[in-house]
């Protein structure tokens, strides 16, 4: 395999040097696919496809196409293990009783600092 490597050349003209977005030639925009339509010469079934119409379908079709479709999503759901949970709800929970102290404290201190500027105003 080697020996096959060194045989190996590479010219000038194999080379493709990258364009800048600038040296683009402008032209006629390519044609735009429409909804329905196959691509050229393409009988197998390929290009875009018409939207189904929801109006030929009734309530229950929908209701349960929702519920199949909400099954599959939940299938690929990663659900978090019983110990993830614990730590989560812990670090949460003691989050929320330093916020709360925290937000106690600086009401404390502001409601005696306005009290105290009040009686020393006259208030």
């Amino acid at each position: 395999m080697a020996k096959e490597f060194e045989k190996t050349t590479v010219t000038e003209d194999s080379v493709e040097l990258e364009t800048a977005a600038d040296d683009v030639p402008s032209g006629a925009p390519p044609a735009k696919v429409t909804t329905g339509t196959l691509p050229p010469s393409a009988g197998d079934g390929g290009g875009r496809r018409a939207a189904k119409a929801t109006a030929g379908h009734g309530f229950v079709a929908r209701t349960i196409q929702f519920l199949r479709d909400t099954r599959a999503e939940m299938r690929r759901v990663s659900w978090p293990n019983a110990t993830h949970v614990k730590n989560s709800t812990i670090i949460t929970l003691v989050a929320v009783v330093f916020f709360a102290v925290y937000l106690f404290g600086i009401d404390r201190v502001w409601s005696f600092l306005i009290g105290y500027l009040k009686s020393w105003l006259g208030g």
